[in-house]
């Protein structure tokens, strides 16, 4: 299955046991969910639901995963089950949050899990019915799982593949962030030494969707040219590295890792260096 779908295809789709997640994020969200909505679509909620955010970010980052079973009640309390076929939608294209809940699921063990390309405004111009107000669901048990199952790099982990060049690490922020020209989120601007820019938006087009999986294969295989193909990648608190992760899968490519601290952990962490200029 692919994992991003487009507003005609979900409007056109048939299965009884879909699950469409809203993940939209920002001030008094919750109220323009109520307000409106794909109909029959759930809320879940980036800071409580996609992240145990703990009282510093020097150890985890601005968004950590929570806990596995943690997370396997909020599957239940949405009515999530093994056999669920998931649409996830945000409104910036799963450069928010709806790219960071497809890796959870993908990484809880779900199959059929996709992000809806173009997000919410995709499904408004394609005429998919929207509602307002709660929805009513039945919940279902939680699902058992051990640990994630899609890689992982801690903060250790990313400075010792750097240390060794046995891993490309990607920054996935904007390039005025990487650069370190100023920072609009972190406490400081720059970059992990060694790691290299590639911006998440490069992998939208003109019109804000995913550029076609081919286009996208093409892309990183010439921008990866000549470098490890052991990708860790990493953003501001681990939510748009996703974006990037996604769009490597969308484009046939390995899974690479997830560094979740992010700069938002690396930057706070006491001794670690920081950089500015430009990595080659």
């Amino acid at each position: 299955m692919s994992p991003i779908i487009s507003a005609s295809q979900l409007r056109n789709l048939e299965t009884q046991n879909l699950i469409i997640l809203d993940a939209r994020v920002g001030k008094d969200i919750y109220q323009s969910y109520l307000e409106k909505h794909i109909k029959g679509a759930r809320f879940i909620n980036l800071d409580t639901d996609l992240a145990e955010i703990g009282e510093d970010a020097a150890f985890g980052g601005r968004h950590p995963l929570p806990g596995i079973e943690e997370f396997g009640r909020t599957l239940a309390a949405l009515g999530i089950s093994e056999d669920s076929h998931v649409v996830i939608y945000d409104d910036k294209n799963g450069t928010n949050a709806a790219a960071r809940a497809w890796w959870m699921l993908r990484s809880f063990g779900l199959k059929e899990v996709q992000v809806l390309d173009g997000g919410f405004q995709a499904a408004e111009r394609e005429g998919v019915e929207c509602a307002s107000g709660e929805e009513v669901y039945e919940k279902t048990a939680p699902m058992q799982n051990q640990r994630w199952l899609l890689p992982t790099s801690s903060l250790e982990d990313v400075e010792n593949e750097l240390i060794n060049n046995s891993s490309t690490v990607i920054d996935v922020r904007d390039a005025y962030r990487y650069k370190g020209e100023s920072e609009s989120i972190d406490l400081i601007a720059g970059h992990i030494p060694g790691a290299i820019n590639i911006p998440f938006s490069e992998n939208l087009d003109e019109n804000g969707n995913f550029l076609k999986p081919e286009v996208l294969k093409e892309k990183y295989s010439k921008l990866l040219k000549d470098k490890s193909q052991n990708l860790i990648i990493h953003c501001g608190s681990g939510v748009t590295a996703c974006h990037t992760i996604l769009a490597l899968d969308y484009a046939g490519l390995p899974i690479p890792d997830l560094y979740v601290g992010s700069w938002s952990e690396w930057s706070r962490r006491e001794g670690k260096k920081i950089a500015t200029e430009t990595e080659k």
